[in-house]
């Protein structure tokens, strides 16, 4: 579904990626992990167009989308959504009018077929009943559900996860998880998450990546990568406590 092919980016002055190769398998929910800093949100950028390399090819299914511009790379976009770190409501908005906003902007629609959509994403993220909110009404995970609405309103191939439980205690932080990989087994869209839950992401993620120095230092399924004999790896998986997969502990 997404292809990186020696894709590096040089940001003030600093070499951030450094030669990714990298395979999105589609229809699956791959996480990618690092320290702080190591440019996981800028790998998530090139893979919507966001940012185009210095040197390199990013694919998505069979359009190399690096030096596309203007309704070309739109048309390719649309393809994608993307939950943010802080949900990026518009606080102006309800939260239906959040929700809505892609439908009215992107698609053009109007009328009953707004609602009908709006209303069935919220029920799906367990928000029913909710869109005459504030964003400031909300709780941090609300927010979060209701960027997730926004997200799935499109009904779109791709979705980017940008450390989609960032400011949640670890009860939200689970629910919101739980949530993600519900919705992704439901629609089977392509999913892409940067997180730093480790080790909780081991249990919901099909494939894990981890970014290392500017390239992609190991990708496998889950319950291989944690397998690792990579001591680096090792031990930033392991810092946080055993990993978990299927009720069994890996660690």
């Amino acid at each position: 579904m997404i292809k990186l092919v020696g894709v590096e980016k040089t940001l003030g002055g600093q070499r951030v990626l450094q030669g990714i190769d990298l395979t999105i398998p589609p229809g699956k929910l791959t996480t990618v992990i690092g320290k702080s800093g190591e440019g996981k949100s800028v790998l998530l950028k090139h893979m919507i167009g966001l940012m185009q390399p210095d040197r390199g090819e990013v694919w998505v299914g069979d359009v190399e989308i690096s030096r596309l511009r203007g309704a070309r790379l739109n048309d390719v976009r649309k393809r994608f959504a993307m939950l943010f770190q802080g949900a990026a409501l518009f606080d102006s908005l309800s939260v239906f009018e959040n929700v809505a906003f892609p439908l009215r902007e992107k698609l053009r629609m109007k009328g009953p077929e707004v609602a009908r959509r709006v209303e069935e994403k919220l029920e799906q993220v367990g928000l029913a009943g909710m869109g005459h909110k504030f964003p400031a009404e909300l709780s941090g995970g609300m927010r979060k559900r209701a960027g997730l609405a926004r997200a799935l309103v499109m009904e779109p191939e791709i979705i980017l996860f940008d450390e989609p439980t960032t400011g949640l205690d670890p009860l939200m932080a689970k629910s919101i998880h739980d949530l993600i990989v519900t919705m992704q087994r439901r629609f089977k869209f392509t999913a892409v998450m940067v997180s730093h839950e480790i080790p909780e992401i081991f249990g919901i993620s099909d494939y894990v990546a981890m970014l290392r120095k500017g390239k992609i230092a190991a990708m496998a399924p889950a319950a291989e990568f944690v397998k690792t004999a990579d001591p680096e790896i090792q031990e930033f998986i392991s810092v946080s406590g055993p990993v978990v997969l299927s009720g069994v502990s890996a660690g």
